[in-house]
């Protein structure tokens, strides 16, 4: 069974989609018509903008989902997945992918994520950091004493593979809990360069604006099952989708757990569709048995 995963905000890059565009009418056509929608052309950044320009939250969000949902329109027949799952902003795509949601309200939504996200972090800034090589109980252990302290809120945000989880919260939280990540055995603790704390009760807000956008949104019965990150389930009831996509912002991204469902359920290959490889390393991490490739 084959399993198409979509990637997160951080796969960006320069120059991204463009082979899409000029080689594929109908990924064409879907770009063009989300610079329409958008008002502004989306498309110059990705082809043409330096790295600082994909860096912005109202940009890199609608691009990695737009080159993601394109690559899968380009693939054609050869799109046929027996289950999806996307990491964060991925479980969008994957939605859109598995037509559970129309491409159109797809990027709305996506756009009024990244905008309502922008404003968590403009008001209250956060931050995000990477522990290696530390158990999960350890991690949440420590982030739960840090918060104790009153210093800030800290809490394991994406449980990516084993031996990687990322770390979200107030700055300064997330700088006293590196430290003592390092204390307590990790092999590194690395901020990250993001301007938020994503998955995080910092994102109450966004999640807040991004319900009213969700609940008036109309979504389908997707045509195979759909993997998502607050409980690594498979789901296929519309109204759940929903309410797990509204969670999605302030929980925890529980890709570990997601894999390992995917895997049980009888994916023996998966397909990362979008840009960049950061999933086709992390499920080689989280299953040795499975065939890793890109589209």
């Amino acid at each position: 069974m084959k399993a198409f995963v979509f990637p997160g905000q951080g796969a960006q890059f320069t120059g991204m989609g463009k082979d899409l565009y000029e080689g594929n009418a109908e990924a064409r056509a879907m770009m063009d018509k989300a610079n329409e929608i958008l008002g502004f052309s989306l498309t110059d950044i990705m082809f043409e903008g330096d790295a600082e320009a994909l860096k912005e939250t109202k940009v890199t969000q609608p691009a990695v989902f737009l080159h993601s949902v394109a690559m899968a329109v380009a693939m054609g027949d050869g799109f046929k997945p027996d289950m999806v799952g996307g990491h964060s902003l991925g479980e969008f795509s994957a939605l859109v992918a598995a037509g559970a949601l129309g491409f159109e309200d797809g990027l709305k939504l996506v756009y009024a994520r990244a905008m309502a996200m922008q404003k968590c972090c403009d008001a209250q800034p956060g931050g995000m950091a990477a522990v290696l090589r530390l158990a999960d109980s350890e991690i949440e252990r420590v982030c739960a004493e840090v918060t104790a302290t009153g210093v800030g809120t800290v809490v394991a945000a994406n449980y990516n593979c084993p031996g990687q989880l990322v770390i979200s919260g107030d700055k300064e939280a997330v700088a006293v809990a590196c430290d003592k990540m390092v204390e307590a055995g990790a092999k590194r603790a690395v901020v990250l360069p993001v301007g938020g704390a994503f998955h995080s009760p910092l994102m109450q807000g966004a999640k807040d604006e991004l319900e009213a956008a969700i609940a008036a949104t109309e979504f389908h019965t997707p045509r195979c099952p759909v993997y998502q990150n607050v409980d690594g389930r498979a789901h296929t009831n519309p109204e759940e989708i929903k309410q797990n996509l509204i969670a999605q912002l302030t929980a925890s991204v529980r890709w570990t757990a997601e894999v390992q469902a995917m895997v049980e359920a009888g994916a023996t290959e998966f397909v990362e569709c979008g840009p960049g490889t950061a999933l086709t390393g992390m499920i080689g991490k989280i299953s040795k048995e499975v065939t890793v490739v890109h589209a």
